[in-house]
């Protein structure tokens, strides 16, 4: 019996403070408030974020559940996809603006990332896919305040040799020949 495709719907934190974690979430990430309200007899509650239309929450986060300790930020977060090197240099500045510390600049080969964590400790990441694939792991830094040109050249150089090196596009054709489509 063939497996069915899934996605990620949504992601949940444990909050030590509901309203300082939601309002990270919305002021410095700009995810928007859905939904808030009480859940169970104890007092906790529920928000909902999101940063797309076509789904209530991306992230929900409760009250009145301890969160676990915090781990590396490159092993224990929550990852998300934007559009550009731009986008991760006006996220880079709502991070500064609101203080965060120990941003980490992590080029992948197939991605350019931002690493940091929220308010509470959660580890996160911010990333924007380059046009190649690399064999992972990989990662060595890069430089956010050059060039869209000057970091895709220097990328190219220091992948180009790398193990299954190739166009992101061919390995998303043949990933999808695996994958039956």
């Amino acid at each position: 019996m063939p497996t069915p495709r899934l996605t990620l719907g949504h992601a949940t934190l444990a909050a030590r403070d509901l309203d300082r974690l939601s309002k990270f979430y919305c002021d410095v990430l700009g995810f928007h408030l859905t939904n808030r309200g009480p859940v169970g007899d104890d007092g906790a509650e529920l928000a909902f974020l999101s940063q797309d239309p076509t789904a209530h929450h991306q992230i929900a986060m409760t009250s009145g559940v301890a969160p676990p300790d915090a781990a590396f930020v490159m092993v224990d977060h929550l990852a998300f996809r934007t559009g550009t090197l731009d986008d991760l240099r006006a996220i880079r500045a709502n991070l500064v603006d609101a203080g965060v510390e120990g941003i980490l600049q992590i080029c992948h080969g197939n991605a350019w990332s931002l690493y940091f964590n929220d308010c509470e400790g959660n580890g996160l990441e911010c990333f924007v896919d380059t046009p190649f694939h690399v064999a992972q792991p990989f990662a060595d830094g890069f430089d956010l305040d050059k060039s869209d040109e000057e970091i895709l050249e220097e990328t190219r150089e220091r992948v180009g040799s790398e193990s299954e090196f190739q166009p992101l596009s061919r390995w998303q054709a043949e990933f999808a020949k695996r994958l039956g489509e």
